[in-house]
């Protein structure tokens, strides 16, 4: 089966990743959350939670039989070798998810919509990373607005991610989200034309 054509869209903590990647599925694009085949690939019945629940013990579930994502969180933000075993685990099934939804969507190309695309190694399923950018003090005040969150909390989880010169680097297209979101649906407009063009040419 051919690749699939895709864009990385990625950035930080509110800087509008998913207000662009609605831009883009209004534009017929087959976009795919990497949050959402994290939620996948640990729900009641795969084999991934019965392995969660065998390593840290059943009280890291809730009574409905899920996971309890705050009290796995706080455990491996607390230690590194818990995070990393998790991150084993996990990582390689997410990669299969995000493939299979990405060949079976419809669309001219695919985009896979993540926060950690960098980070994680989820870059090199795509052809070309698309970072969304805006001034780091914007950031912080979207974000904490948006999450009503203490600005301090923000920063202590954008500490956490790539900085935002970092990921600058590693983009191919940049996004800026600065402006109004009638600056941002253009923006997206016009990469759209482009990867239509990269898509076509790819086949």
């Amino acid at each position: 089966m051919e690749a699939v054509f895709t864009v990385g869209l990625t950035g930080g903590i509110g800087s509008g990743k998913s207000a662009a990647a609605g831009c883009f599925r209004a534009l017929g694009v087959n976009v795919v959350d990497a949050d959402w085949a994290a939620r996948v690939v640990v729900q009641p019945g795969q084999p991934a939670l019965e392995k969660i629940a065998g390593h840290f013990g059943a009280g890291i579930l809730l009574d409905s039989g899920e996971l309890d994502r705050a009290k796995l969180r706080q455990r491996i933000f607390e230690d590194s070798d818990e995070r990393r075993w998790l991150e084993n685990l996990l990582h390689p099934l997410i990669r299969e998810e995000i493939l299979r939804a990405l060949q079976n969507g419809t669309g001219p190309y695919g985009i896979l919509e993540s926060p950690l695309l960098i980070e994680s190694g989820q870059y090199k399923l795509v052809n070309r990373i698309c970072v969304v950018d805006l001034p780091e003090e914007l950031q912080v005040q979207r974000a904490s607005e948006r999450d009503r969150n203490d600005p301090a909390q923000i920063r202590k989880i954008m500490a956490a991610q790539l900085s935002r010169n970092e990921r600058l680097a590693k983009a191919d297209d940049v996004l800026d989200n600065s402006g109004p979101p009638e600056k941002l649906k253009t923006q997206v407009e016009s990469l759209h034309r482009k990867y239509l063009q990269m898509a076509q040419a790819q086949r």
